[in-house]
Formats: C-alpha cells, sequence, structure tokens
C-alpha cells in the first residue's frame, strides 16, 4: 500500500505563497529529494497551471539554476494528475486530467503498490486532510511574515495529532518539520 505524503512552503504564520518564500539550492534539492521518492502528483487547477508555466521549460533555459534544473529533471518525468473543472486538456509531460472525483482517485492509488504519492496543491491536501487520507506531512516553514495567499488547512475543521518524525534546518533559516500521521489518527 503506498502512502501519500504532503509537502508545503508556509510562512511562520501559516501562509503558503510561493512569492514570498525562499527559493534557493538547498530548498530546491530537498524537494527534488522528496519527489525522487513519489510516482504521482496531484494537483488542482491553479498549482499545476503556476508549475506547468516553468518546469517543462526549466532544463534548457539558461537562466536557471543547477538546483532548478535538478529540480525539473525530477518533476518533468513523474506522473502528474490533474483536479479541474475547467480544464479541457493538460500539455505537461506526463500529466492527465483526473477521470474520478479526488477521494476515489487517492483510496485506489493507495491501494496500489508503488511509490508515494505526492500532493502538489493545498487545495488537494486541504480536502485529503479532511478525509484523512495523509500519511506524512511536510512543513517547509520559511522564516517570513506574510498574510500573502492561502492559509494553511484553513476552514477544515479537523483536529487532528501528528507524529514528530524529524527536523531539518537549511541554510537559508528554512526549518522543515517531518510529521506522520499518528497511531490513534489512522
Amino acid at each position: 500500500m503506498r502512502k501519500v505524503i504532503f509537502a508545503i512552503n508556509i510562512t511562520i504564520n501559516g501562509f503558503a505563497d510561493h512569492t514570498v518564500g525562499i527559493a534557493d539550492a538547498d530548498l530546491h534539492n530537498f524537494f527534488s529529494d522528496l519527489l525522487d521518492e513519489a510516482d504521482v502528483i496531484l494537483f488542482g487547477r491553479k498549482t499545476y497551471q503556476l508549475m506547468e508555466s516553468y518546469w517543462p521549460i526549466a532544463c534548457d533555459d539558461p537562466r536557471s539554476t543547477e538546483s532548478e534544473k535538478r529540480f525539473a529533471g525530477t518533476i518533468n518525468p513523474i506522473k502528474k494528475i490533474v483536479f479541474s473543472n475547467s480544464l479541457k486538456k493538460v500539455d505537461w509531460q506526463n500529466s492527465d486530467l483526473a477521470e474520478k472525483d479526488l477521494v476515489s482517485t487517492v483510496s485506489e492509488l493507495k491501494r496500489q503498490e508503488g511509490k508515494p504519492v505526492s500532493i502538489g496543491s493545498i487545495n488537494i491536501a486541504s480536502q485529503l486532510f479532511k478525509e484523512n487520507l495523509i500519511d506524512e506531512f511536510w512543513f517547509a516553514i520559511h522564516p517570513v511574515i506574510s498574510e500573502k495567499g492561502p492559509r494553511l488547512f484553513d476552514g477544515t475543521d479537523v483536529d487532528t495529532k501528528l507524529q514528530f518524525v524529524d527536523l531539518k534546518k537549511l541554510g537559508s533559516g528554512v526549518i522543515i518539520l517531518h510529521f506522520k500521521k499518528s497511531e490513534a489518527e489512522k
């Protein structure tokens, strides 16, 4: 049975906006390492379109850093499932529109053998969190206070106890907290 993992960049006060974090080589390498362990990424429309606008071409962009090229080389070949009511097609390599609803798709993926399933969108994570379908959490907490973007798990109205696994500090001051679902929550 595969597990579902959620990794997110957030501010100290729990907001997720890609424009306020510290996207340096350490962070790109951390996420590359994490995605090396996955073989499916779940995206909502907004995050898919954001990611698809850059990562497919990043390897060929002379302005890309080595860590960005590594991340692009990691994410591009992974299977991507996009949940959208408005998109009619997706063009990024190895991307497909979801054929079933989110909960059915993830429940089916969890029953299969394979590497972990990664969640690439905060909205997708919030929905799966409500359904108790996330097994591991990676919070990359940036030393930034900002109220830009959505707030982590806003409106989920669910109390969940997590079990601490590990902590990693990056040179930029980003702290990565790794938790898994506690035995009581399974």
